[in-house]
């Protein structure tokens, strides 16, 4: 057993989740200048115009609030995605809200987008300044999502605000209409609620590349639907996929199941379905915008699959929680070996 999973399995195990986390990421923050003296590993990828120092990415949630972007940098991975910010601050769903499927190496959360608000997070990335990624500092991606408060009917000018103060600091921008945790959010990825929301987010995100990420829950003919109208809208590319609200083949019992409740499920569990997303985009898109592939990437035989499927980059942070912060060091490795 190695010295984290020991840590892992006898010390964070008897952890909240969420306290956990915060207990981690801290320690991760506090780490930076002796991590900053390790060279980010990898070989430079080009993608959405930018050029990234390595294929793996840290996916959006591990970093609500941009307060440790250079500090995961330094770990390994060659970009981050921060957020979701949402255009208000908001605290979130009640706790307990996020919980450890060990046995299935997943996690179950029902956050609800908890944040400081898009105006908190672009002044504090202004504080940050613009870093050109490399030696350290990675590329930059910024998540942005649809405020609890905000009705349906006004889900565009919402992002509209969050893409308005971020994009000045974003190396590329997200829209995310996927998670499962804000009621009503996965309705706007029909096309007919996404297009206005897509196109007056890239009216005011000017140069910067703008994505959409989307579930894995979405029928086939939907998932298709969704890349017809990116190629329309002129999207630079699709993160695929967000959460699963689905629970079946899990080794986890039903009563535990239950006692946890809603929430998306991250982890192992999504590596076959993420993988078929993937395959279907790739096959709709062609060449012609970057994919990015998340959901259940834990071995490098994952990240692999991911890659020949025809992802772009690759994100994950599920595993990262379960494998630590060697972790990202030895995916990037081993898909370059």
């Amino acid at each position: 057993m190695s010295p984290y999973a020991a840590l892992f399995e006898r010390g964070f195990t008897r952890v909240e989740p969420e306290r956990a986390h915060h207990l981690g990421f801290r320690a991760v923050r506090a780490a930076r200048p002796l991590l900053a003296l390790r060279r980010t590993p990898g070989t430079l990828v080009s993608a959405l115009g930018l050029s990234f120092p390595n294929v793996l990415g840290l996916a959006a949630g591990f970093d609500k609030n941009a307060v440790g972007i250079d500090a995961l940098g330094a770990l390994g991975f060659g970009h981050v995605e921060v957020g979701t910010v949402t255009g208000e601050p908001q605290p979130g769903n009640p706790q307990p809200r996020l919980f450890r499927l060990t046995a299935d190496r997943a996690v179950v959360n029902r956050m609800g987008f908890n944040n400081d608000g898009a105006e908190v997070v672009a002044a504090r990335l202004a504080a940050r300044g613009r870093r050109t990624p490399g030696y350290g500092a990675p590329v930059l991606g910024i998540n942005i999502g649809k405020s609890k408060v905000v009705p349906e009917a006004e889900a565009a000018r919402d992002y509209e605000k969050s893409a308005r103060l971020l994009a000045p600091h974003a190396d590329y921008l997200v829209v995310n209409v996927s998670s499962p945790n804000t009621p009503g959010l996965r309705d706007l990825q029909a096309v007919e609620k996404l297009e206005p929301i897509l196109s007056t987010v890239r009216a005011v995100a000017g140069g910067v590349p703008l994505l959409v990420k989307i579930a894995p829950d979405l029928a086939d003919g939907d998932v298709l639907a969704v890349a017809d109208l990116a190629l329309a809208v002129g999207l630079d590319g699709i993160v695929a996929t967000n959460t699963t609200v689905a629970r079946s083949g899990l080794t986890t019992p039903d009563a535990e199941l239950t006692a946890i409740g809603a929430g998306g499920l991250s982890g192992r569990p999504l590596t076959g379905r993420s993988l078929e997303v993937l395959r279907l985009l790739r096959g709709r898109v062609g060449s012609a915008m970057t994919l990015i592939g998340v959901g259940g990437i834990t071995t490098v035989a994952d990240a692999q699959a991911r890659l020949d499927a025809g992802a772009d980059l690759l994100q994950a942070y599920t595993a990262f929680v379960y494998e630590g912060p060697l972790w990202p060091r030895r995916i990037i490795k081993g898909v370059q070996s």
